[in-house]
């Protein structure tokens, strides 16, 4: 599509509307598989490509809890359940999957073993680990995520972390995957080289089998004490940064290039500033502020990068932003790259005006706020790595699709046994990753998208590394159709375009821009836009 072609069109449109909000009339009738035009709303954007910002590492989601017990129980439904995770491929203008381009596979701390005894009593909860007690590895062990990790790789995902909720229970002072030392770490102090030289080994092991483990995160939301319900453990910074120098010795003693993603902080606050405990918050300058008792920054196997998890500050659009900005801020103060690996609809402090509440929200509701989170963790925090956190599970207590992207009902009914195949469905919150993940792949990076901002129309645009693809991505979540005014810096022309469609109806559906046509977005929708240029 050339550039002088939408300019003139939208020049058109503009003269036939009285306003911005009054109705469009097309000077030719539209093609049928193309958006309706003619009650739409223009908005204008400019794309210039000679602003960069962030390149993307990858957008991901979880192996807790349940792939555990899929990948090793649902014989029948893993293979398609995998498809709609990982596969990047199109049929028929329909995408198979999402194509998630990071698989964060939690190294469980052996409560799983430990069945009942171990003090958890969900045992969708309760995480298999290859430590055994004899402090010898059990690599048949983790089947069910060994059978994700496979996978995912065979369909094209292979950026795999490595993450840790507790310590393997032979190295912990209650014996368990829970804590009881409140804000301090359940790791015996004598064991600190053992559970990285196991952090190590697992890494070295996969390494071997030819998957390419990026990273290992070994403390998750240290700031927690975890003291029941699932595995975890409370963290102080100086007993995270002493874990990190052993692990990196250990790393480096193996050869290794693996790096240590440090932080996965509750919420983006910790980060930050001092909050509820200064020993467990402040996170940034704790881990890389020279001369500080927790000072890592200059470790090998360290490097500028921070990790953080968007729960708990995502209530109202302004708040979110405003948090963001100050995550930028402080990391930009070490020049650290920034990673989001978890989201979910937690808690229950969503702005009344903002989101009609858990009861009244539809499946698509939840899909769109989480849209307003990634795009914001994008555009204002500047993270290069988005992740969901449980990429499926069991909706349970009528909590619909907010704690995960695939919905599973075993055999028993919703409150029925994991282990016992039943049913699979996508949720829209898997398309609508799936409008950022399956498009916006490793390497791209985000360009200047100008345009009228608000908490219902937003979006974002990056460029392949090849310079031969450019992908903008909306939200509209409006009730007028959208067509955009586009001006391009720095590129013209476009040899096709293509929109990914997702609402409440539709998944990812395709449509091709017919040449000369403006790019329309569905009332709403969450639409991807691919600029093919070569």
């Amino acid at each position: 599509m050339k550039l002088k072609h939408l300019l003139f069109l939208s020049t058109l449109l503009s003269l036939m509307a009285c306003s911005d909000d009054s109705p469009a009339t097309p000077d030719s009738p539209e093609t049928p598989e193309q958006p309706d035009i003619t009650n739409s709303v223009e908005k204008l954007v400019t794309m210039d490509v000679s602003q960069t910002y962030q390149t993307i590492a990858g957008f991901g989601a979880s192996d807790c809890w349940a792939p555990s017990f899929v990948g090793k129980s649902w014989t029948s439904g893993r293979a398609g359940i995998t498809e709609l995770l990982f596969s990047s491929e199109i049929v028929n203008g329909k995408p198979k999957g999402i194509g998630l381009s990071q698989w964060r596979v939690n190294l469980g701390g052996g409560s799983a073993q430990q069945g009942d005894a171990s003090g958890i009593e969900d045992k969708s909860r309760r995480a298999e680990s290859y430590l055994k007690d004899d402090l010898t590895l059990d690599w048949s062990r983790c089947e069910g995520q060994r059978y994700f990790m496979s996978r995912a790789k065979e369909l094209g995902c292979d950026n795999f972390i490595l993450f840790s909720n507790t310590p393997p229970v032979q190295y912990t002072y209650n014996g368990k995957g829970f804590s009881v030392q409140g804000a301090s770490s359940n790791l015996k102090t004598e064991h600190y080289d053992d559970f990285a030289g196991y952090m190590t080994e697992v890494a070295a092991h996969y390494t071997g089998e030819g998957y390419n483990v990026t990273h290992i995160s070994p403390v998750n939301e240290p700031q927690y004490n975890w003291d029941g319900g699932q595995e975890g453990s409370g963290w102080t910074n100086d007993q995270v940064a002493k874990l990190v120098r052993e692990l990196d010795a250990s790393l480096t003693a193996s050869g290794l290039s693996t790096d240590i993603l440090l932080g996965e902080s509750g919420d983006w606050e910790y980060l930050y500033k001092s909050k509820s405990d200064a020993n467990r918050s402040n996170v940034i300058n704790a881990f890389f502020r020279e001369g500080s008792s927790a000072y890592v920054g200059n470790l090998p196997h360290v490097k500028n990068l921070i990790c953080g998890h968007s729960y708990w500050t995502d209530g109202t659009w302004d708040g979110m932003r405003n948090v963001r900005k100050q995550v930028a801020q402080a990391a930009g103060q070490y020049d650290l790259e920034v990673w989001q690996s978890e989201w979910s609809m937690l808690g229950d402090g969503y702005s009344s005006s903002e989101f009609v509440g858990y009861e009244q929200a539809s499946e698509m509701d939840i899909a769109f706020y989480m849209s307003k989170v990634i795009h914001n963790d994008l555009t204002v925090a500047g993270v290069s790595s988005w992740s969901y956190w449980t990429s499926m599970d069991v909706s349970r207590w009528g909590h619909k699709n907010r704690f995960l992207l695939i919905s599973l009902v075993p055999a028993g009914g919703e409150y029925g046994d994991i282990e016992q195949e039943g049913t699979y469905r996508a949720t829209p919150t898997l398309w609508v990753l799936g409008n950022y993940s399956r498009f916006i792949r490793p390497g791209y990076k985000r360009i200047a998208l100008t345009l009228n901002e608000t908490r219902s129309f937003f979006g974002s645009a990056w460029i392949s590394p090849e310079k031969d693809k450019i992908v903008a991505g909306y939200t509209n979540m409006s009730e007028r159709n959208v067509r955009l005014g586009e001006t391009h810096i720095g590129w013209n022309e476009a040899k096709s375009v293509t929109t990914y469609t997702t609402t409440d109806s539709k998944n990812l559906q395709e449509i091709t821009v017919a040449s000369g046509s403006p790019v329309v977005l569905e009332s709403g929708s969450v639409t991807t836009v691919v600029y093919n240029l070569k």
